[in-house]
Formats: structure tokens, C-alpha cells, sequence
């Protein structure tokens, strides 16, 4: 059912069993598959991780990059008809379901986020996500880098367009106006199909995800969201891990972001946390961010696009 993406009661025909054994061992599978395995492949990067990402980053021209955010929707069949009006958009013109993820190169998926009715969009599903939670919190692992001699301490996600203007996004420029620019934005643009393809992939490999979801409860579907992602990322570990020379290839570690402790007073926390959400959100620091991605873009490849 996951693979194919068949209907339950097709399955009495390969397995001599009926559609509601079906329905229940698929349930039972999924519950199975999350609490065995979503702490490993379904965490939060790690200190290890994150300078994983960081180099992989640097090598592509965008250092302090930690992946490309984007959202899909989910055709929801058996929405309830009282919830059409807030699960239906104009786009799509079907009760639909919105998954957000975070996506590297490898096409490992970092962040997930399931269940925002079809009619929100991509700024509204980020208000509501906790992408940026563990950041407000100051629990994330370090991320420091340097681009064009300045130092920036907050990783950043390449968007599409719609996305705001934070200092830990960086989206293309849609009109460029110079050379530079158009370069810039042919590079963001390119390096932001990972999240692309790993929606292409996701749904290649699990069919249940590609069609139209039949399950009558949210909470349902979250789990075949979760245990699709969770299959997805052990195919990636092991393809990673097959495909490197074994002399160099490490494991993704054991290391936790452990949770902290603040021992302090609650308007001292609040205080902190609206200081962080306003680093977060910092227009000025995303202009300087992306002029300085512009030059840094402009030294690596500007020669070959002059040429």
C-alpha cells in the first residue's frame, strides 16, 4: 500500500486478507516504524550534521547554507465535506493536505512538517511551522560562517520567492538588473531543485503520497507522511553509505540536540525569546546576507559567465 499506493481491498487477492486487516496492519506498521525510528530519522540536525551541511554548502557557492525549503499538498479524497471550504484552494480545487519539508543535497529530509489545511500558503504554513523553534529558543548547535570577511551565526534555507525576507532564508531575485545578480539567481535557483527532487523522489518511491490520500482522519495520514519520510532517509543512508569509499565514509552520528535547561526568570526567557525571533526575522541582516552571497557567487563563477 505504501509502495504502490493501492487500495486496501485489492490486497485480499496477494495476501488473503480483507480491506479493514488491511487498513488496521498498515496503521499498526506505521505506528511501529515512528517509535522505533523517528529519533534517528526524523531528528533535528546535530553538531555533526550541521557542519556537514555547512561544508556542503561552502563547495556550492552558498555557504552557511543548510538546505532548500519548499512546501507540496496532498490531495485529501475522503476530506469531510463540512471541511472542503477550509481545505480547498483555488490552485488546486480539491481538499488538499500541506507537507513542508527541508531538503539537503543529498536529498536527506532535515525538517517535516504535515497537516496545514490546503488553504493556507507557504508564509502561513512557515508561521505555524517549528522550523525556527529550537533558534528562538537558543538550543540550536552552533552555526557560524564567514562570507566576503563577515561573520553571520544563524544558517540560512534557499526559498522560492513567496517566502519572507528573514535573515535564515535567501530567495532568488526575479528581476536581476546586472550580471551578478543574474548569476546569483541562476545558482539559487539550481541548487533549490533539492528540495525538488526530493519531493520527486519521495513520491516515486512511496506511491500512497503521490495519489490521492483515502484514510478519513488527519492524524492517519500524519503517520504515512512520517513513515514514508522515515523509509525515504534509511534508502538515502544506505545509499550514501554504498556509494562513498568506505575508507572516508563516517556514520551520521549519535550525537542529540539535547534539550537545555534555562534556570532564569520567566520575563528573562520571554525577553530572550522575542530577541531571537527578531534576529530571525531581520530584514537588514537578509539584505547584507544576500549582497555578500551576490559578491561571493559573482568571485567563484563570475570568470566562466564572462568567458
Amino acid at each position: 500500500m505504501l509502495a504502490y499506493g493501492c487500495a486496501a481491498d485489492l490486497l485480499d487477492e496477494y495476501v488473503q486478507i480483507g480491506e479493514s486487516t488491511a487498513i488496521q496492519s498498515l496503521k499498526h506498521f506505521c505506528d511501529a516504524m515512528i517509535s522505533v525510528f523517528e529519533e534517528e530519522y526524523l531528528r533535528k540536525p546535530n553538531k555533526n550534521d550541521i557542519a556537514v551541511l555547512l561544508q556542503e554548502g561552502e563547495e556550492r557557492g552558498f555557504p552557511g547554507m543548510l538546505g532548500s525549503l519548499d512546501c507540496m499538498h496532498w490531495h485529501w479524497k475522503n476530506c469531510p465535506t463540512a471541511w472542503h471550504g477550509t481545505h480547498t484552494n483555488g490552485f488546486k480545487r480539491v481538499p488538499t493536505l500541506i507537507l513542508e519539508i527541508v531538503a539537503s543535497k543529498n536529498l536527506w529530509i532535515w525538517h517535516a512538517f504535515f497537516g496545514m489545511a490546503g488553504t493556507n500558503n507557504d508564509i502561513t504554513v512557515l508561521d505555524r511551522s517549528p522550523l525556527f523553534d529550537d533558534i528562538i529558543n537558543d538550543v540550536t548547535p552552533p552555526c557560524n560562517y564567514v562570507v566576503q570577511c563577515h561573520h553571520y551565526d544563524m544558517g540560512y534555507y534557499l526559498t522560492d520567492g513567496i517566502y519572507p525576507q528573514f535573515a535564515t532564508l535567501m530567495q532568488s531575485i526575479s528581476q536581476p538588473s546586472s550580471l551578478k545578480e543574474k548569476i546569483f539567481s541562476e545558482r539559487q535557483e539550481s541548487t533549490r531543485k533539492d528540495v525538488e527532487r526530493a519531493f520527486g523522489v519521495l513520491q516515486s518511491r512511496w506511491h500512497i503520497v503521490k495519489g490521492p490520500a483515502r484514510m478519513w482522519k488527519e492524524k492517519d495520514l500524519e503517520k504515512i507522511m512520517k513513515t514514508c519520510i522515515i523509509l525515504h532517509n534509511m534508502i538515502i543512508e544506505s545509499e550514501c553509505s554504498q556509494g562513498m569509499n568506505p575508507e572516508n565514509w563516517q556514520p551520521l552520528g549519535d550525537e542529540r540536540v539535547e534539550n537545555v535547561e534555562l534556570e532564569c526568570d520567566y520575563n528573562f526567557i520571554v525577553s530572550r525569546m522575542i530577541g531571537r525571533m527578531k534576529q530571525v526575522q531581520d530584514k537588514r541582516v537578509h539584505r547584507d546576507l544576500k549582497t555578500d552571497l551576490i559578491n561571493h557567487i559573482w568571485e567563484l563563477y563570475g570568470g566562466q559567465q564572462a568567458s
